[in-house]
């Protein structure tokens, strides 16, 4: 397991842009069928956006139709 990051919300808030930040420390949402993985069909690992953690591979992304 990987160590938790401890930063304040200050520090996170300096270091992320301003969309992620809304999403990853407060609990924002992006609009549907808008974020930049939307269309994207490349293969790779997808990581974390603020610690850079493995998530999943590009093999296990899928169309929902969800949005």
């Amino acid at each position: 397991m990987v160590e938790k990051l401890k930063k304040s919300e200050a520090e996170w808030q300096k270091i992320l842009p301003a969309e992620v930040f809304e999403v990853t420390r407060r609990k924002g949402t992006e609009p549907p069928f808008s974020g930049v993985y939307n269309d994207f069909k490349e293969p790779g690992i997808y990581r974390c956006a603020c610690c850079g953690a493995a998530l999943f591979s590009s093999d296990a992304k899928y169309a929902s139709g969800s949005g």
